[in-house]
């Protein structure tokens, strides 16, 4: 059940029970009459039954507005409150004759819903609803067909696809079908080779023009990378994907074990851990030269990188003064600055994304592991977590709000396993968005703060899996081999 902290769940607690003292009193002793001699025993059963549902629904209201309290401020917070908008996306129309056309078309009217439905901000019309024959262009459109029951939809996607020669060109449209004076929100033409990633391509961009101006001007994901390891192959290397899970493919080729993989803010490199024969040490991978770039090898065992918002920096754990630290340094591996300095060890650090002033990280000084923050120079330490063992944290590009993972009964023979939390950093309340399915590890925020990628165990082995920041719309993303510690691109 989602939870907040203590404050807010005492203040709700008193006026609770405050009701609960009121409706029993009024029961109970109803103005202070008496209750009549002559009253059997089946109507004192039946006042005594009254009483119980009454108290009954009392706490059941109570429970609800803690969910739904907490629930609110996520939603808030992640930018999925607003009443979603019901559209009706149709399958895009054939405009020439090439055979490629077919396959082509199923390719983007796929992967167009598919993105539309997984932007968490659309209510889309089931296609058993839609008005007889195709729309191409916009002659066909009859604005009464779509605005009226049974689609009721408010707004309207269509379009045209076809292949000449060695391209494709897409002609795609977003029309808001209750305004038919002047219906047009969105209008663009695409055209690229006519190939089937080509075509995915251009859907994403479509589907990221839809989301960005019917969801508050923030930009959509479509197009985006996911960054994660993979022993597929046998060594534990580091392997992208689009957001949705398709074209997942190998970057990393060294034949060793890769770990905790974190792409920069301008996508060009990713810098990961990799055994070496020195031991653990910090790497640099550009995807512009498709190979290693130098970065000064450390003593100590060298985890968890972190990109600061600037791509400047780099935060990681190293334990070269014996325990391990948190430290700073340039993205080229110089001036190094060591920013913790406590028994215990100190690891897997994350930049505010937003002002880069702060950084979240696990450390293991009170005992169990917990998270922390602190300012970018090493001050201002707050802890976050009072209990439990929590780690991973991760924070969303707002700097509103920290994601982790966390046991927060640990012990042995103690019930309940790692889940997913969300944490508003003002205030300290948290809501709980994974429930009861294995452990669940390594969140990462998708760049438009409404997505969450994560590591579980929950299908067996360990997969990737993705879901909207208010913990709805789980999806499996990985199957071959095990798959961890997804990292999402920044744009």
């Amino acid at each position: 059940m989602a939870g907040c902290l203590q404050t807010t769940t005492f203040v709700t607690r008193i006026k609770t029970y405050n009701l609960l003292s009121q409706v029993s009193r009024s029961t109970i002793y109803p103005s202070n009459r008496a209750v009549p001699s002559g009253m059997d025993a089946s109507s004192r059963t039946s006042i005594r039954s009254k009483i119980c549902l009454q108290i009954l629904l009392c706490i059941f209201l109570f429970v609800s507005s803690l969910s739904v309290f907490a629930q609110d401020w996520v939603k808030t917070g992640t930018s999925l409150g607003a009443e979603k908008i019901r559209l009706a996306a149709t399958d895009f129309k054939a405009s020439t004759q090439d055979p490629k056309n077919a396959d082509l078309q199923k390719t983007f009217n796929d992967t167009l819903w598919n993105d539309l439905d997984n932007a968490g901000l659309f209510d889309l019309v089931s296609k058993s609803f839609y008005p007889l024959g195709q729309i191409g262009a916009p002659a066909d459109v009859n604005f009464s067909a779509w605005s009226a029951p049974p689609p009721n939809a408010a707004m309207l996607v269509f379009g045209n696809l076809g292949v000449s020669g060695t391209n494709v060109t897409v002609q795609g449209w977003l029309y808001d079908v209750k305004n038919p004076v002047q219906p047009q929100v969105i209008g663009k033409q695409y055209q690229d080779a006519a190939t089937t990633d080509a075509t995915r391509t251009i859907a994403h961009k479509f589907a990221d023009e839809i989301i960005f101006r019917l969801g508050g001007g923030i930009a959509g994901v479509a197009e985006t990378k996911i960054y994660f390891v993979s022993s597929r192959t046998g060594h534990k290397e580091i392997w992208a994907m689009d957001y949705d899970g398709q074209n997942q493919h190998q970057i990393t080729h060294l034949g060793s074990i890769s770990l905790s993989p974190a792409v920069s803010p301008d996508g060009s490199r990713i810098a990961f851990s990799s055994l070496v024969k020195g031991g653990w040490d910090i790497q640099i991978y550009s995807l512009d030269l498709n190979r290693l770039v130098a970065f000064p090898r450390l003593s100590g065992t060298n985890l968890s990188p972190s990109w600061s918002p600037d791509g400047a920096k780099l935060a990681f754990s190293s334990s070269r003064s014996g325990d391990p630290e948190i430290y700073v340094a340039d993205s080229n591996g110089r001036n190094l600055k060591r920013l913790t300095d406590f028994k215990g060890p100190d690891v897997s650090p994350s930049w505010n994304r937003k002002s880069g002033a702060e950084l979240a990280w696990t450390s293991g000084r009170s005992g169990l592991p917990q998270i922390y923050s602190m300012s970018s120079d090493g001050t201002n330490v707050q802890r976050y977590t009072d209990q439990g063992y929590a780690v991973s944290p991760s924070w969303s590009p707002s700097g509103q709000l920290l994601l982790f993972s966390w046991i927060r009964h640990y012990g042995p023979g103690v019930p309940g396993g790692a889940d997913i939390y969300i944490m508003d950093i003002a205030s300290k309340k948290w809501v709980q968005l994974t429930h009861d399915s294995g452990r669940n590890d390594f969140p990462s925020w998708a760049p438009d703060g409404r997505h969450i990628v994560f590591e579980s165990n929950r299908a067996g082995g360990e997969q990737i899996w993705s879901m909207l920041a208010d913990g709805s719309q789980q999806k499996q993303l990985t199957t071959a081999g095990h798959n961890t510690e997804p990292n999402w691109s920044w744009k």
